[in-house]
């Protein structure tokens, strides 16, 4: 299968946003008003909204590029991930941070990653209730979306003197981890965030770190991690190697977000 040229990624990229945000919105009527929430096998939450969700940006995907297929949570939760995965594919969260819709405290996003070669090379991470979505296709070309307002360009920052502005989730984690490396770091404030959101605001220049320590699936990452590469930060293993995709059971190691230095 021939690569995608970087024309065609710029091409692309606006209609995954147009498909994220579309997805945002059916998540939206979902969220205000009842709805119930039930445990899939691996007990984790699932609600109509993601399920909803997923449908549309599945058919959006196999529209767009009929010939690159797409690994997405539910999806996959129900039948099992790939043996052995594709050289490029799509990687969909439709509904990341169920636990925080359904506490409704609004820190839920919509993850939409193009992965090639085991690196993600477009993204977009849409916030629903902000309706802001970040998106990038390659180095550079990272932005950002609010409401209806065109695209601005995003840089990720460098760490100020006064310390870094740490993420942390705010439903997952190992937080005696979190504080046995943050003590190695200067660190002038901590926020809790729910779901890839936290990619979005490194992407943006509004933090710095984000290490996670505990279970990730590649669909929780792909997304912003191609957009905070292109906004100049990177995502390293504990060990400083890459987070790569396509590895067994799509699960990511522990890692650490970071925004430009």
């Amino acid at each position: 299968m021939p690569g995608l040229s970087d024309p065609d990624l710029a091409a692309l990229l606006p209609e995954i946003v147009a498909l994220a945000r579309a997805a945002g919105q059916i998540v939206m009527k979902v969220y205000a008003g009842e709805f119930d929430v039930r445990a899939k096998k691996d007990a984790t939450p699932v609600t109509v909204a993601d399920e909803q969700s997923e449908q549309l940006i599945l058919a959006g995907l196999k529209k767009l590029t009929p010939d690159i297929p797409a690994a997405s949570e539910e999806q996959m939760s129900a039948s099992g991930t790939w043996k052995t995965p594709p050289p490029r594919f799509w990687l969909v969260d439709p509904l990341d941070g169920t636990r925080e819709f359904a506490s409704r405290n609004g820190e839920f996003s919509i993850n939409i990653g193009l992965v090639d070669g085991g690196k993600p090379i477009l993204g977009a991470v849409h916030g629903p209730v902000a309706n802001v979505t970040w998106a990038a296709a390659g180095p550079g070309t990272a932005a950002v979306w609010r409401g209806s307002a065109a695209p601005k360009p995003i840089r990720a920052r460098r760490t100020p003197p006064e310390g870094a502005t740490v993420l942390a989730s705010r439903s997952h984690g190992d937080r005696a981890a979190l504080d046995a490396f943050l003590a190695e770091h200067k660190v002038a404030g901590l926020k809790q965030s729910g779901s890839a959101l936290k990619f979005g605001l490194l992407a943006e220049g509004k933090a710095d770190l984000y290490p996670r320590f505990g279970p990730t699936m590649e669909w929780d990452t792909a997304a912003g991690q191609a957009v905070l590469e292109a906004a100049g930060g990177r995502i390293e293993t504990l060990s400083g190697g890459p987070l790569l995709y396509g590895k067994p059971g799509l699960k990511n190691p522990d890692f650490v977000a970071w925004g430009a230095g």
